[in-house]
């Protein structure tokens, strides 16, 4: 019995080392200064940004904070408090409305010249 007790103890006091050396060394990272994140390194890239026209989006709710998401040829729209408060789209020749809910609100048709852009 001995014979056996002996080796698994060796073997957890030597896995045991290994491991509070990998615990010590990730502590050792937190130490040092914070990485920058996928967004920060975006936002200071000179890749280029995505860039829409919402000239043409005659709709916003009073007092609503819009926020632009070129990529998405869309706009969100938020109460003074940060609730959301519907978001436009545009979907081929036409600018779509929707509330908070996701229902759509109204349609804003767009000139011929809008949609070759």
């Amino acid at each position: 019995m001995r014979r056996l007790i002996v080796p698994v103890l060796a073997a957890l006091a030597v896995s045991g080392a290994a491991f509070g050396t990998a615990v010590a060394q990730d502590a050792g990272d937190e130490g040092g200064p914070k990485k920058p994140s996928m967004h920060d390194l975006y936002h200071n890239s000179s890749l280029p940004k995505s860039h829409a026209d919402f000239s043409r989006y005659r709709y916003r709710p009073p007092g609503d904070k819009v926020i632009e998401q070129p990529d998405a040829f869309r706009l969100l729209f938020q109460t003074k408090d940060g609730q959301p408060d519907g978001y436009a789209e545009r979907r081929g020749t036409s600018v779509f409305y929707y509330d908070r809910y996701g229902k759509l609100r109204q349609i804003q048709p767009l000139p011929e010249d809008a949609t070759a852009g």
